[in-house]
């Protein structure tokens, strides 16, 4: 292809097309600067509009950025920079290897509804994200969904969002979107709101179960028409997602389930139905670990203790189906007889401390790190300690291991890699190599069934090979990540090492 080898901005190499549509084209790109893999949206040249017209439509490039770039979530596309190419905008966003669900869906293809509704649940913590960053997609469809490794989900193309106090950039009467996913108010000329993008979630859902979308005619009117005021074609193979689909795809959006409501008949869904209560929290169930120093430690021994506690732990949890806090990753263990330990004491800092919170200076671990007010302190050992909350369903653990291997990511995919084996609820939502404290660093964030609700969970990891790898994990209930998600930034940019 004739762009294949240019060079964008100075520093973007075009390498090769990966996806076309009627608004632009998609490419792989080398980013020589921070020698890494980029994917760039490029427009394509639009002779035919006027000077007004191409104003327009770069604005609603910049804004697909801007969106995006508002929505810190791994299941949304992140956006690293907007260029220059010739007078017209591009989009420089990460590189996510894989097809799109359109792709999967292709020819009338299916999905089983398992596999479906586990899509969906990432799909929809992607809008719970957007939203909450007052963001509307606008164009949810299989063709914006990307498939990538490690069963990564990713919603991509705010091309056409809107932000809350942000005009439409249309013409009156113009619609923009793809007709088979746009929500009836949409058809009839109404203002979206959040319940348009779950429509178009749901009848995502429904093309992934049944292979077609659920008001396809042979026109875009007779579609739109349908959509409008056809009821929907009964479905075959959606098995328990039926119910779903058929409540998002209500004609009223105030008829429609919330997203928190969607999230939940989901994960019911793909993991079944669980009513039971929980017990008490994993904290309670000690598991007996075995020497973290044996003969000749390298370090590596000390990792392979760790994991063996976790998984100790999780055979515990399905053995006697206890609670989702059992998959704790530094989960410790009582002291022995005898072992000298000392608690963390709670002083004032030079630096300030948010509201909340209190700073916690653990002279054992030799750190220092806020903890919000109320959080206890639980049993400990010289490797870590576990703060939790008053509903015993969230903690914040603080580890460490002692030498640092080659990389915090190495420990962490070493620990996942039997954890898939033993707990097959995991589900992996990200883990990124980066840095932090300009040491090499890496991010891990899950989720997993408990009992009688679904955890998340997000770990940061941090050392020098031959020094100390620092962790600071946080669990809590998924469906009030949004609430406990601060106590782990918190704590994350609070925190001081001995080293520092």
């Amino acid at each position: 292809m004739s762009d294949e080898g240019r060079r964008i901005a100075g520093r973007y190499t075009l390498t090769e097309q990966i996806g076309r549509g009627g608004m632009g084209t998609v490419w792989r790109a080398d980013d020589e600067v921070l020698g890494r893999q980029v994917a760039i949206k490029r427009l394509h040249a639009r002779p035919e509009l006027s000077a007004d017209e191409l104003a327009t439509l770069f604005e609603r490039t910049r804004r697909e950025a801007r969106s995006a770039a508002r929505i810190a979530h791994p299941n949304v596309i992140v956006v690293h920079d907007v260029v220059d190419d010739g007078g017209r905008p591009c989009i420089v966003m990460e590189y996510v290897p894989g097809s799109t669900l359109a792709d999967l869906l292709k020819d009338g293809r299916t999905l089983p509804y398992q596999e479906a509704a586990r899509i969906g649940l990432d799909m929809v913590a992607a809008l719970r994200a957007a939203h909450a960053a007052g963001v509307l997609h606008r164009d949810v469809k299989p063709g914006n969904v990307l498939l990538g490794a490690g069963d990564r989900i990713v919603l991509t193309d705010f091309g056409i969002a809107v932000t809350d106090g942000t005009s439409t950039l249309t013409k009156t009467g113009e619609m923009v979107g793809s007709i088979h996913y746009m929500a009836p108010e949409r058809i009839r000329g109404l203002t979206p709101g959040t319940a348009s993008d779950l429509w178009a979630l749901g009848a995502t859902l429904y093309q992934a179960v049944e292979g077609r979308p659920p008001f396809r005619r042979v026109t875009a009117m007779e579609t739109a028409y349908a959509i409008a005021t056809d009821p929907m074609e009964p479905m075959k193979q959606a098995g328990p997602l039926e119910p779903l689909i058929e409540a998002l795809l209500i004609k009223e959006p105030d008829e429609r389930p919330t997203a928190a409501q969607a999230e939940r008949a989901l994960q019911t869904a793909w993991w079944g139905d669980s009513t039971a209560e929980l017990p008490p929290p994993a904290a309670e169930l000690a598991v007996p670990r075995p020497d973290p120093k044996p003969a000749g430690d390298s370090g590596r021994g000390r990792r392979r203790s760790r994991k063996g506690l976790l998984l100790g732990g999780i055979a515990v949890a399905v053995a006697a189906a206890v609670a989702a806090t059992a998959f704790v990753l530094h989960t410790t263990s009582k002291s022995a007889p005898g072992q000298a330990t000392s608690r963390p004491t709670t002083t004032a800092s030079a630096a300030p401390v948010p509201e909340g919170y209190h700073l916690v200076r653990d002279s054992q671990l030799g750190v220092s790190f806020p903890v919000p007010d109320g959080w206890k302190a639980g049993e400990r050992t010289a490797e870590g300690v576990t703060y939790t909350d008053e509903t015993g369903l969230a903690e914040l653990t603080i580890g460490i291991v002692d030498p640092a291997g080659p990389n915090p990511s190495t420990h962490f995919a070493d620990i996942e890699a039997n954890t898939k084996v033993n707990y097959p609820t995991y589900r992996r939502l990200r883990m990124q190599q980066t840095t932090f404290q300009q040491q090499p660093a890496a991010i891990w964030e899950f989720t997993f069934q408990g009992r009688a609700r679904v955890f998340r969970a997000i770990d940061l990891g941090f050392g020098r090979e031959g020094d100390r790898e620092y962790d600071i994990y946080l669990s809590a209930p998924d469906a009030k990540w949004d609430t406990y998600r601060p106590v782990f930034d918190t704590a994350r940019d609070g925190f001081v090492t001995s080293a520092s």
